[in-house]
């Protein structure tokens, strides 16, 4: 009986044992899965925070760029991010060669252009700021040539507080609305080597001020932005134009101030056709006394108005631009500056030109993996259209330039171009340019 009982409890003993055993493995398991549940979680979380990371460094997951609230393509990036850091740029080098000699004083030259970085920063769905910075010329040392050095510039820097698709607000140093490159300037963006001189000499781009404004979309057809800036300082208005007169700015004289606004249609009658205007007014004196002559410089008044149409159909592209300005006080302020009677800052300038362009890759290729667009302009810019009384106007300052080439895409960022102007001065005589360039954004 005695050991009967001996083995029950022996079993019952190894029975405990092994319900010890089989709890204590159950907890292991229920541990694993704990584990692995965790781990799983973090590479959720890793994976997440990898996507954020390739969002706020800007690794793009496709190749195409899109303008947004007037600015270009790549400089548009960071309204396309959830949140923080936004990284874009472009760049541009090009080779000149000054046909039939040098007598012009415009030597075959070969120009690391610019090298431009945008930087944006999102901080929330409503405020965010973007930027552009811009190396010109590969140094801001003195040019071995003799020439003058480079530079380092901001383009813009502003702040945009972002409402509602009607009304937002932008304030910093922003760029001028008017013409077609002065907000969008990428050299994928444009056709030429350099850009036209329309909107070098008349509208002086790149055009920037600092200041405050709207801009906005009112329904699916109608695109604004109106600011408020300083205005330009006359005294260093040319025979050339008024392009020496922007402050960039730089400690920036806003005794007086500007006003700019500008309006583009998109008609949705006739898909791919843009109409639009901009307008610009203020005074220039800055309520300053030339140095050299002790004059003071008049209030000098500055209208420019600019008007402009394009057309995108398929692989057919147009573009035409009027610009036109007038100085008020434009003797009195020639006497300030003491300006040669045969180089006076005119009363009036005006420009303007029309653009042809086809893509023929897909005609010669069968695809649209790349475009190859031969494209034609003819331009007219007269920065001595109209003169103060007892001054002459500088016809060398006058002139037709006729321009065509080619720009080859192997990629839609990416742009190789050849182009060819034709110059046809008011007096004197001007020097053919033949042109190779590189361009690229991102």
């Amino acid at each position: 009986m005695a050991r009967r009982i001996g083995i029950i409890l022996m079993a019952l003993a190894l029975g405990g044992l092994a319900d010890d055993a089989r709890a204590a493995s159950e907890d292991e398991l229920r541990e694993r899965d704990d584990q692995i549940a965790e781990l799983s979680r973090k590479v959720d979380v890793l994976t997440e925070e990898v996507a954020n990371l390739r969002v706020q460094v800007a690794v793009p997951e496709e190749t195409g760029l899109e303008s947004a609230h007037g600015y270009g393509p790549a400089a548009s990036k960071v309204y396309g991010a959830p949140r923080g850091l936004s990284i874009g740029g472009y760049g541009e080098a090009n080779y000149v060669n000054t046909l039939g000699g040098n007598d012009d004083g415009n030597p075959t030259r070969a120009d690391a252009l610019r090298t431009v970085l945008y930087f944006g920063y999102k901080f929330s769905d409503s405020i965010l700021f973007n930027s552009e910075i811009e190396f010109e010329h590969a140094t801001t040392e003195a040019a071995n040539n003799g020439g003058e050095p480079g530079s380092v510039s901001v383009e813009f820097a502003a702040l945009d507080f972002l409402w509602r698709p009607e009304v937002n607000a932008r304030a910093g140093l922003v760029l001028v609305p008017m013409g077609f490159l002065n907000e969008v300037h990428e050299p994928p963006f444009f056709y030429g080597v350099v850009r036209p001189e329309v909107e070098r000499r008349i509208l002086p781009t790149t055009w920037r001020e600092n200041g405050v404004g709207l801009f906005g979309r009112l329904g699916e057809t109608l695109e604004y932005r109106a600011y408020v800036l300083n205005g330009f300082f006359a005294q260093n208005f040319d025979e050339e134009g008024i392009r020496e007169g922007r402050q960039n700015g730089n400690l920036a004289l806003a005794e007086d101030v500007a006003f700019t606004t500008r309006l583009d249609w998109t008609p949705e009658v006739v898909p791919g056709l843009l109409l639009g205007g901009s307008f610009y007014v203020g005074n220039s004196g800055q309520d300053q006394t030339d140095p050299t002559t002790g004059i003071d410089l008049p209030s000098a008044r500055l209208w420019i108005f600019e008007g402009h149409a394009q057309y995108k159909d398929g692989p057919f592209h147009a573009r035409a631009l009027f610009a036109s300005s007038h100085l008020s006080d434009a003797r009195a302020l020639n006497v300030a500056l003491a300006s040669p009677i045969g180089e006076p800052v005119a009363d009036q300038m005006l420009g303007g030109y029309g653009e042809l362009a086809y893509d023929v890759w897909p005609w010669l290729f069968g695809n649209e993996a790349k475009a190859l667009e031969p494209f034609a302009r003819v331009e007219y810019v007269d920065t001595q259209h109209d003169v103060p009384n007892g001054y002459q106007a500088n016809h060398a300052e006058t002139g037709w330039f006729y321009e065509s080439g080619i720009n080859f895409y192997p990629h839609p960022n990416v742009v190789l171009k050849l182009e060819y102007q034709k110059q046809n001065p008011g007096s004197g005589s001007s020097s053919d340019e033949l042109g190779v360039g590189i361009g690229f954004a991102f």
